[in-house]
């Protein structure tokens, strides 16, 4: 039945170019990337009358209408030499019309695209990154799969590149590739940069696993042979997992790089993967964000190969249905941690450390207890954008990762214990991903197809399962997987690795699971949790704590007056600032500084050892 539809598949995405219109030409001149512009110069094949260009709107794997409009300026058009008038539509901002002359078959389209914004810089000095969807316009209308683009790129002078696009040919600084599909084109983003190293992690003939790395200094380049070794081993540990690979070859594009930015956005054959200057050469950063390479890798299974069917869209205007991302991502989150650890990123020893703080983040989020982990997804397009104080009451895009992680690992411990250890959630990957391989495509889902096949390899009430965790509210994450893996959740003052590596980039005073607040290294308060002493103490976030019973702010003061209050009936006396006010409040709080960790269970199986234990031979 699989392969059945795998076929079908396959054949949608493969249209004749011979049959096809003629292809878009469409040149970016990235010379002058580090300077925050690039140029595009278009030539579209048109018919004489009304048209209409558009700007990508919908972006697949940011799940909303992401498209940068502002990225896009100094438009336009020209036809056999004149330049043409173009109005931009009243209602739809992202469409661009245009009267085209009679016996005009081809529009010469330019603009500038504007690479840099606040939270969305794009490129530095020494490193650029390339959206397709960012620097071109298409015929509105065209199914994304049968409208072909051929691209090009002038690099800045000793710039390198590299990209999943195929037949780059290179020509001094500019570089031609193969006519594509607009959608395979978007699907291929490319980096380019001053200082670049390349690693090949596997390779089978001419298919390859390759992770190119860009940085803005040529010292962050410099990974750890360790390291290397743990890179080494995340296609086996994912071909093991999977039992499958439905890519030619894949690029793990990783620019490095303090001004760009922290972001993972997953394609079918690379992904566009930014971290911090630091990534591969600071251990703390591996620890914190370790699976960030591997979660982007995952999706070439879970995500681009096997996506929900109301997501899957024939072009980049079409709204996507993103109710399922439950499963995209939940799950995937889970997975790409797993690879992690199994390939040896974090060491599989850690796993509880870690599952802690998801636990108990997930546990103590308030706003759990109105709005269910549905309501999340469905409403995906803006929670990932939503912002603003009190964080934890509203709810937020991460939560159907962090708690779609706990939900995938119960589904795990439940297979394993029913099957006695004969089967678990990779016996239902190996199924969900079958055949064993194929070049890139896409065969949907649907929930009910999720719940049956998982059914299949394990017969439990799935469909209840995720009623109760995903489609209401719950007032806990699951609660009997850890009891089930052979461990328990508890808080004591002994610091969690994990957050104190995050702490090292944020630098933050965690506080959250004592007395539920937590507070930057300047004093201001970031997020209260309901209800906690702080809360109770009358704290809110942007405030700025001044003084600790009387003395100036410091993290070394509060930590002081916390250990000191755990032998004292006293409150905490804190100085605060906001909007221009002073005044003193008192948190009443005795406990001492808490932090989450899992702790064995006596007499039972370490299941959790079975699950994040290398899996490839």
């Amino acid at each position: 039945m699989v392969l059945a539809v795998v076929l079908a598949a396959c054949s949608a995405l493969a249209p004749h170019p011979g049959l096809a219109a003629p292809a878009v030409t469409l040149v970016l001149d990235a010379s002058q990337a580090s300077r925050g512009i690039m140029f595009v110069h278009e030539r579209i094949p048109v018919t004489a009358g009304s048209f209409t260009l558009v700007y990508p709107k919908w972006i697949p794997g940011e799940h909303g209408p992401t498209g940068p409009l502002n990225d896009l300026a100094a438009l336009r058009i020209v036809a056999g030499g004149n330049a043409l008038d173009w109005r931009r539509d009243p209602v739809d901002l992202y469409a661009f019309h245009v009267d085209v002359p009679a016996a005009i078959q081809m529009l010469d389209v330019d603009f500038d695209v504007l690479l840099n914004a606040p939270d969305d810089t794009m490129s530095s000095h020494s490193v650029a990154i390339v959206n397709w969807n960012r620097v071109l316009l298409y015929q509105e209308g065209v199914n994304s799969r049968g409208y072909f683009v051929k691209p090009s790129i002038e690099l800045p002078e000793g710039w390198d590149y590299a990209t999943a696009l195929r037949d780059g040919t290179k020509t001094g600084n500019r570089v031609d590739f193969a006519t594509t599909s607009l959608e395979m084109l978007v699907d291929s983003p490319l980096d380019l940069g001053r200082y670049v190293k390349k690693w090949d992690l596997w390779n089978d003939g001419a298919a390859f696993v390759q992770l190119d790395a860009f940085a803005d200094y040529p010292q962050d380049l410099d990974i750890p042979e360790a390291l290397l070794k743990a890179y080494d081993r995340v296609p086996a540990e994912a071909f093991a997992m999977y039992g499958s690979r439905h890519f030619v070859d894949y690029h793990a594009l990783l620019a490095l790089s303090d001004d760009i930015g922290f972001q993972g956005i997953e394609h079918h054959q690379s992904s566009d993967n930014r971290a911090p200057d630091d990534f591969l050469t600071d251990p703390s950063q591996s620890l914190a964000s370790g699976d960030l390479v591997t979660h982007e890798f995952s999706h070439s299974w879970n995500g681009k190969y096997r996506r929900p069917a109301d997501l899957t869209t024939p072009n980049f205007q079409v709204p996507m249905k993103t109710d399922l991302l439950w499963v995209y991502e939940g799950m995937n989150q889970y997975l790409g941690d797993l690879l992690s650890f199994r390939a040896g990123i974090r060491e599989p020893k850690q796993y509880p450390e870690y599952l802690a703080t998801v636990y108990s983040d997930m546990d103590l989020e308030s706003g759990r207890s109105t709005t269910p982990l549905i309501d999340l997804t469905t409403g995906a397009p803006y929670y990932y954008f939503a912002r603003g104080a009190y964080g934890s009451i509203r709810r937020n895009a991460n939560d159907f990762y962090t708690e779609g992680e706990l939900i995938w690992l119960d589904v795990d411990t439940i297979v394993r214990a029913r099957s006695h250890n004969a089967r678990s959630l990779d016996t239902f990957l190996h199924r969900f991903t079958e055949p064993s391989s194929t070049g890139p495509m896409v065969v949907t889902y649907t929930r009910e197809q999720v719940e049956n096949m998982l059914d299949g390899v394990e017969p439990y009430d799935w469909h209840a399962f995720f009623e109760k965790y995903v489609y209401h509210p719950s007032l806990h994450p699951p609660t009997d997987e850890l009891e089930r893996a052979g461990w328990k959740l508890v808080y004591t003052s002994k610091p969690n690795e994990f957050i104190t590596a995050n702490q090292a980039s944020d630098h933050d005073v965690e506080g959250w699971y004592s007395y539920g607040m937590n507070v930057s290294e300047k004093g201001v308060v970031r997020d209260v949790r309901p209800d906690s002493p702080a809360w109770k103490a009358g704290l809110a976030p942007d405030m700025t704590i001044l003084a600790v019973n009387g003395q100036e702010f410091s993290s070394d003061a509060l930590e002081y007056a916390l250990r000191n209050a755990q032998h004292s009936m006293a409150p905490i006396s804190l100085i605060v600032k906001q909007t221009g006010w002073y005044q003193t409040l008192s948190m009443n709080y005795h406990d001492g500084i808490r932090y989450p960790h899992l702790e064995r269970i006596e007499g039972t199986p370490d299941m959790l050892a079975s699950i994040v234990a290398p899996h490839a031979k």
